[in-house]
């Protein structure tokens, strides 16, 4: 069978075509969804077609791309366009990403370009057209929430995406984006995607849920790192020199593919280059050795992650990403050894505050630092080590810190799995490594690139394949893998909390209400010195819980705004108090 990826589809397009079905139709369009996503497709340059059945085809017909417009997704049934074909494939697209937008105009300084304006001009707020965008969102992240995740199908979806697409329409890019991952995370979640984590689903509906709660309750700053930036409007940055450092895979859950190679400047800051588009990781196995798209440079991706470059007309993102415009000129230099000025300074600064520097970086209102959330570490491996999951790397960091080293990416296309099993089998290696933090209750990381183990080169793990020759012990055997503590032994038992955050997204409002009494789970919570977590459990379990009545005794809607602010203060404290654990095991081991 064919498994051509369909292209992205614009949200507002997915939500017209859902807002357009009949009643009838809606409670359809899961199941139609469903089927759409078993049946053979295949690509024709701009268009994907599918196989409706034997006799029809669905074509969606994406220049540049991605479907941009109702019209562009035409289906060959008898009933169409009021099928339910048309809305059941921009369901089973992925939603397509805003395009860049450009750099807006400073704005008047008060007291500067005008100085009578302090004295008139009120602090910034929301406009209205703001604040019903936000409420929009908020009404469509509570109804996900209320339903959870088997009851938020395609019709829960396209709210989010319209709400999205308005918010973006009234310049709120961060609470957009944030809706536009809940839909991505849901749709993961309801196709039994393995990538997917209950956690990222958390963390998204609790960013949507508090951006949209906090549009119309600030002011001045704090409301425009609410609003946040949109996506990479580039700026000129002049002239750079830049270092190489490694180049990573990319492969998204949309079945987006290609490469990300991240350098250094003179001071350690870091900027990336990348080349990502739909096609999984084959396309990201083959982008990895095409010429990078930066000036006339004829580096490919991996060899520019070992060189350098001269760069002048340069323009930069926000968050470190390097632009490809038309007066953009490069040329290649001299790189660095990561033991060589300026790249081994990365490797100075203790691991505790690279964590908390990591961390600070999740943040979609943070300032970008560049690095973002990796991680330069020296290490000794001591060996494969098994736990739920699987079996990772464990090594030591200087300081004594243990950290599990896990697999980035467990594509079998990807080197990631077969060069992390190959170095567990080196115990004693001493090794100066690049990885991505992986928040928990106990130091560990994705490895993404390492100094070669004869201390000749560096190796991007995700494409470069060790050999056993490669090692400084050939031969030697991989370490059985006991089941060592995850880090929750000990701890704080804020997993209480956590859980029943989790089963509300997962189950709803419902589910949780019948949990019936929580005071022995509140009871180890004020135990272990955590009050404020026990109230927080006892508030969330009893609005899910409560149901008025009217007059009659008849049962009245359920408060679901009442139970998303309840959901959303707990949710916000777990990873608060999560965070806070996280950088205390780095400093202590």
């Amino acid at each position: 069978m064919t498994t051509a990826p369909l292209p992205p589809v614009a949200p507002e397009v997915t939500a017209t075509l859902v807002e357009a079905l009949s009643p009838r139709l809606r409670k359809r369009l899961d199941a139609a969804v469903a089927k759409l996503g078993a049946r053979p497709t295949h690509r024709d340059g701009e268009t994907v077609t599918i196989a409706v059945d034997d006799e029809t085809e669905l074509r969606l017909h994406a220049p540049g791309g991605a479907v941009v417009s109702a019209d562009a997704i035409r289906c060959g049934c008898l009933l169409a366009p009021a099928c339910v074909h048309r809305a059941a494939a921009a369901c089973a697209a992925p939603a397509a990403e805003p395009a860049p937008a450009a750099e807006p105009e400073p704005a008047p300084h008060p007291g500067r370009d005008d100085p009578d304006a302090l004295s008139v001009l009120p602090p910034e707020t929301a406009s209205p057209a703001e604040r019903a965008a936000a409420e929009a969102l908020w009404s469509a992240g509570a109804a996900v929430l209320e339903a959870g995740v088997d009851g938020a199908g395609a019709v829960a979806q396209a709210a989010l995406l319209r709400a999205a697409h308005t918010a973006r329409l009234r310049s709120l890019p961060r609470p957009a984006g944030a809706a536009l991952s809940v839909v991505t995370l849901l749709r993961a979640a309801r196709a039994g995607d393995p990538s997917y984590r209950t956690a990222d689903l958390v963390a998204a509906l609790a960013e949507l849920l508090g951006t949209a709660h906090r549009v119309g309750r600030t002011s001045g700053p704090e409301l425009a790192a609410v609003r946040g930036r949109a996506r990479r409007p580039y700026r000129p940055d002049g002239s750079l020199r830049l270092y190489g450092l490694f180049t990573e895979p990319v492969v998204t859950d949309s079945g987006h593919g290609g490469v990300r190679t991240w350098v250094a400047g003179p001071d350690g800051r870091l900027w990336s280059v990348g080349d990502v588009a739909p096609g999984g990781a084959g396309r990201a196995l083959g982008v990895a050795d095409r010429a990078v798209r930066l000036g006339d440079s004829a580096l490919t991706h991996r060899e520019l992650g070992r060189a350098g470059l001269a760069v002048s007309g340069a323009t930069v993102s926000p968050d470190g990403r390097l632009g490809a415009g038309k007066g953009v000129k490069a040329v290649t230099a001299r790189g660095a050894a990561w033991t060589e000025p300026p790249l081994a300074a990365l490797w100075e600064t203790p691991p505790s505050r690279q964590v908390v520097r990591a961390l600070r970086s999740a943040s979609r209102d943070a300032d970008p630092d560049g690095a973002g959330d990796l991680l330069f570490l020296d290490v000794e491996l001591l060996g494969a080590v098994g736990e739920s999951g699987g079996t990772c790397l464990l090594a030591r960091c200087d300081g004594g810190v243990r950290v599990r080293l896990a697999v980035a990416d467990d594509d079998p296309a990807l080197a990631h799995r077969d060069n992390l099993m190959l170095l567990a089998s080196a115990p004693g290696t001493r090794l100066r490594i690049i990885g991505r933090l992986v928040p928990a209750l106990h130091p560990r990381l994705t490895l993404l690139a390492c100094a070669h183990p004869t201390g000749q080169g560096t190796v991007d793990l995700g494409f470069d394949r060790l050999r056993r020759a490669d090692l400084p012990v050939p031969g030697a055997r991989v370490h059985p893998a006991p089941h060592e503590p995850e880090g929750s032994g000990g701890q704080a038992p804020l997993h209480l909390l956590e859980r029943r955050v989790e089963q509300a997204v997962l189950a709803g409002r419902a589910a949780l209400g019948m949990l019936g009494d929580v005071s022995a789970e509140s009871h180890r919570l004020r135990r272990a010195g955590l009050p404020t977590a026990a109230g927080l459990l006892t508030a969330l379990c009893a609005s899910a819980a409560r149901r008025a009545r009217d007059p009659f005794g008849r049962l009245l809607p359920a408060d679901a705004d009442g139970f998303a602010l309840h959901w959303l203060s707990a949710a916000r404290y777990a990873s608060a108090v999560s965070e806070s654990l996280c950088v205390a095991a780095w400093e202590t081991g």
